[in-house]
């Protein structure tokens, strides 16, 4: 492999504008993370109280020390539960990420229950089915600590009680696939929430604080008119002795907690799997940190990304394919910490030879069974009389045919634009790449402001000449206006991000360390061979 040489300037002014650019979405990014943390941390004398713990403490306990945890969804929902930023807690009331349990790893959903009791918040559902379809895709088994006080009531919406349903079809859907579901309920899983305990394969209960019941009792008493306490109805103890929905009862959550990773430790989750070597490889010869003065804040500014790739690849070397056939188009092959990799990116828009050599090496990658990463940093495909002339709509298919139809894993993370259908024939989250990240400066839309505004103005003073009134300029300004808010305030990792439509926002500085994860978990998932079932497992 060649190695590539660094044309970046870490004192010009330009890289000192991106970078105090870069730093500052990153502070907004770990501000709007840390109002959760802190929101949830605010019930601590109350929990303390209760001789329960914070959520956050009971994943730490779960999680083996030192280990990385690779959270999933941080931003989700934000300024879904309260449009003024400065006020939103993100998160979906959930804590979601991959991490190790007793040297096991897994897929991990945390119930965030020092917010609003864990009741369910903006885009809680999708994050959740998010981690599950991780977990199904990856094969890891999933933990869940739950306490949830359920729907909200008074945001009631029937698309969410119908959507929900699909939480409770996953952990059939995990269990049958051989994957554990092992469950410690710390406090409240009520009504259909009940049944993200009982669709466990593994059930733990903490003595007078589990609570499980399809209709706690006001809701009984107004159904019924029959009277019971909660502990009646759905407590540990009656639960582990008399129902057998629950098959351990623990002392309080540390105690609970540890039975969990008793658990994982004894099912011998890693048998059968064969012992690779560690490979030998050398880090990349640039510093990371100048990752964050390479993009631009305008993303109309010209990238080289291969001054990317020399800050994330084994040692900066790149096997670049095609390098002068459709250039705008990068493609070749690296390694991360030894492990090949496949890399799609992007110098400018995709035109028809970029789009052929893309299909090209992406059929390739298949072959060899080699992972494919899309660096995203396009305006899209090229447009004009002889791009159309040539097939651009034709080789543009062809790539998205290739993606969609990709045998590898594929990883995405949005650099810079991902505009139009360069968002699909870059893998965009609508293709299922198997891991989706975005840098802070990420820009994801149908096409620029600026352009949709353009377009849109002239085809209404064409409609206002058609009907032979005067064109009026002011009005067109006060449209144009409106269109460049839209779509700018749309673009952004904190639009996006909050509808899950990435898995999270990274630091340009970890690239390297969360791909080198995520291809060690796509990697173990290709080796292993769980016990599929035709069906999940039943309680007794």
């Amino acid at each position: 492999m060649s190695t590539i040489e660094s044309i970046i300037s870490p004192g010009s002014d330009a890289f000192e504008a991106n970078r105090t650019g870069m730093l500052a979405l990153l502070e907004r990014v770990h501000g709007y993370t840390q109002r959760s943390v802190a929101t949830s941390g605010r019930s601590r004398e109350r929990f303390a109280q209760r001789g329960q713990l914070l959520p956050r403490e009971r994943l730490a306990l779960l999680l083996d020390p030192g280990t990385p945890f690779l959270e999933i969804g941080a931003l989700a929902g934000l300024g879904l539960d309260n449009p003024d930023l400065d006020k939103s807690v993100p998160g979906g009331g959930v804590i979601g990420g991959i991490g190790w349990v007793s040297g096991v790893r897994v897929m991990v959903n945390a119930s965030d229950s020092g917010i609003d009791a864990g009741a369910l918040q903006p885009m809680g559902i999708p994050k959740q089915l998010r981690l599950q379809e991780l977990a199904l895709e990856n094969k890891l088994p999933y933990v869940q600590l739950v306490e949830s006080a359920g729907a909200n009531l008074m945001t009631y919406q029937v698309e969410e009680f119908v959507t929900g349903g699909n939480l409770f079809r996953n952990l059939a859907r995990l269990s049958a696939a051989g994957l554990p579901v092992v469950t410690v309920t710390h406090g409240s899983s009520t009504a259909g929430g009940a049944y993200q305990t009982g669709l466990s394969d593994y059930i733990v209960m903490v003595r007078g604080r589990s609570r499980a019941f399809l209709a706690g009792p006001p809701l009984l008493k107004a159904a019924t008119g029959e009277i019971a306490t909660e502990e009646e109805l759905g407590g540990a103890e009656m639960h582990t002795s008399i129902s057998g929905l629950g098959d351990y009862l623990a002392e309080d959550d540390r105690d609970a907690i540890r039975i969990a990773r008793e658990i994982l430790d004894g099912i011998d989750w890693q048998r059968g799997m064969p012992a690779e070597p560690p490979r030998s490889f050398k880090p990349p010869r640039y510093d990371a940190e100048e990752l964050l003065g390479i993009m631009p804040m305008d993303h109309k500014r010209p990238v080289d990304m291969k001054q990317v790739i020399a800050r994330i690849a084994d040692d900066s070397e790149f096997l670049e394919f095609g390098a002068n056939y459709g250039s705008a188009t990068v493609v070749g092959h690296i390694k991360i910490e030894g492990l090949p990799l496949g890399i799609v990116t992007n110098n400018g828009p995709i035109d028809p030879a970029g789009a052929s050599k893309a299909t090209h090496f992406i059929q390739a990658c298949c072959q060899s069974r080699t992972p494919i990463l899309y660096l995203n940093n396009t305006t899209g495909f090229m447009v004009g009389k002889s791009y159309e002339e040539a097939g651009i709509i034709k080789h543009g298919s062809k790539m998205i045919q290739a993606v969609t139809c990709a045998t590898v894993p594929q990883i995405t993370i949005y650099c810079g634009a991902s505009f139009g259908a360069g968002n699909y024939g870059m893998c965009g989250r609508g293709f299922h790449p198997r891991f989706c990240f975005s840098w802070p400066n990420a820009k994801t839309a149908v096409m620029g402001g600026e352009q949709a505004a353009q377009t849109m103005v002239n085809v209404t003073e064409a409609a206002m000449r058609r009907k032979g009134g005067e064109v009026d300029r002011d009005k067109l300004a006060e449209m144009e206006r409106r269109i460049i808010e839209r779509f700018d305030s749309q673009m952004s990792v904190f639009t996006t991000s909050a509808r899950m439509l990435d898995d999270a926002v990274i630091d340009p500085r970890d690239t390297r360390e969360v791909l080198a994860r995520v291809l060690s978990i796509c990697r173990e998932s290709e080796l292993r061979q769980p016990q599929p079932m035709q069906f999940s497992v039943a309680r007794p």
